[in-house]
């Protein structure tokens, strides 16, 4: 055996004499398991990716669908009634792949559109025959008390992606995605539509930026000229949840100084993604 393999070993033995020292009968609960895990971390038995990954799957054990839902009046919808040139721009700007639509108000939903089904609408002559009917597919309906390890398990099952969430008197009350549900365990899921890992902030308009959330306000203030002070907080991350007195959900946004901050990704422990937006009348310069 090489001397590597026998260090580790040794680590091994001593963390395992320690833990039978101290859990002689096992670990009897949910805090002391998560204390045995970091030991574990603690000794190089685990890196902090996986120690994290595995207190995700405890924690969404204990989270239900109402703790990660985009609540209803952050949900980006279509009205049943519009004309698919009145919606479509909304399509294309949110980059979602699947739409609530909604009847006579945002509580009454009454179907699902995927983005990709509206594809074949893209050119002008072909919207003249455009039937919502023709493309709106059946919702999943899940109560707000469902546990995130149930849902997860009937996404997988039915493969749907999306549910709306309803409340006791069956309005609906918000949404939630398997996206949602899986962040919970590994942290900010990337797509298409996300930058380069080493970049922070990317300009996607005239006014228009995407950013980490934990974009340093250094980093911030060299990208855009500004001079937000870092005393109490190092990242965007602590601004935008100082402003809102709260840690902020998906879909809400505030305003600080000539911008225009909105949360794109978060769950219940941190913000990952934000849009900023330049407003108009400043765009000229200064903070």
């Amino acid at each position: 055996m090489s001397k590597k393999g026998t260090g580790g070993g040794s680590v091994f033995r001593r963390w395992a004499r320690e833990v039978s020292d101290r859990f002689s009968g096992g670990p009897e609960n949910r805090t002391q398991l998560i204390q045995l895990l970091r030991e574990a971390k603690k000794h190089n038995l685990l890196d902090a990716e996986a120690l994290s990954m595995i207190e995700g799957v405890l924690q969404v054990s204990e989270l239900r669908v109402r703790d990660i839902m985009i609540p209803r009046a952050n949900m980006v919808v279509i009205d049943r009634d519009d004309p698919i040139e009145k919606f479509l721009p909304i399509v294309i700007e949110s980059a979602h792949s699947r739409f609530p639509v909604i009847g006579d108000d945002r509580s009454e939903v009454v179907g699902i559109i995927l983005a990709k089904d509206l594809l074949a609408y893209s050119g002008k002559k072909s919207r003249r025959h455009f039937d919502i009917r023709d493309v709106l597919r059946s919702a999943v309906f899940v109560p707000e008390s469902k546990r995130l390890n149930v849902l997860l398990n009937e996404f997988r099952s039915s493969r749907n992606h999306m549910a709306i969430v309803v409340d006791e008197y069956g309005a609906s009350a918000g949404l939630v995605t398997i996206e949602d549900v899986l962040e919970q365990i590994v942290g900010e899921i990337e797509d298409e539509h996300d930058f380069e890992e080493e970049a922070t902030i990317l300009k996607r308009g005239e006014r228009e930026y995407t950013a980490k959330a934990h974009t340093t306000i250094d980093e911030f203030n060299h990208f855009f000229g500004t001079h937000f002070p870092n005393a109490d907080f190092d990242t965007l991350s602590g601004l935008v949840t100082s402003a809102l007195g709260h840690l902020p959900q998906r879909g809400e946004s505030v305003e600080i100084g000539k911008f225009r901050f909105k949360v794109l990704r978060a769950d219940s422990r941190r913000i990952h993604l934000l849009s900023i937006r330049l407003r108009k009348e400043d765009s000229g310069g200064g903070i």
